[in-house]
């Protein structure tokens, strides 16, 4: 027999409200809910609007790789993820720009997207938290953050 879908977003993403953020929302406790990374209620074939954030982050410091994957999976476990647990998605990539000189450069990077209900300030500070300590853990110049509005849904 097969499972049944999802009925909206928010379950396939494992975001129902669970006993620990009803309590939450009734304490106001400051501290980051999980249905904040969740995607709002959507129901199947519809479309919600969506606040996506992408964050890319470089892997050199000048032209030596630095941020190697372990230490990215462990950047993500220790920092991401207690402010997402939600969820998110990662991929390597590639990048490139053109240096002061002229100069095409070509770096590692990874991407980071989190689709998020609304745009809050929770949310920001979590996102801001997490360039921070990777600008200062991998010693980096600066993290490139992408914030888009988007419309999500299953089909």
């Amino acid at each position: 027999m097969a499972a049944a879908a999802p009925r909206n977003l928010r379950d396939s993403l494992g975001c129902r409200r669970p006993v620990m953020a009803r309590l939450h929302s009734v304490l106001a406790l400051p501290l980051l809910t999980v249905s904040l990374a969740c995607a709002p209620a959507i129901q199947s074939g519809a479309r919600e609007s969506v606040v996506v954030e992408r964050l890319y982050f470089g892997r050199n410091v000048g032209d030596t790789v630095i941020v190697t994957d372990s230490a990215w999976a462990a950047f993500v476990t220790e920092i991401v993820t207690p402010r997402f647990p939600a969820g998110l998605t990662v991929w390597p990539a590639t990048g490139q720009w053109r240096d002061p000189n002229g100069r095409i450069r070509r770096e590692p990077s990874f991407v980071l997207e989190l689709v998020l209900p609304t745009y809050t300030d929770d949310a920001d500070r979590a996102i801001t938290a997490i360039i921070a300590e990777y600008k200062i853990r991998f010693r980096q110049e600066a993290v490139l953050r992408v914030r888009m509005p988007a419309h999500a849904g299953h089909d």
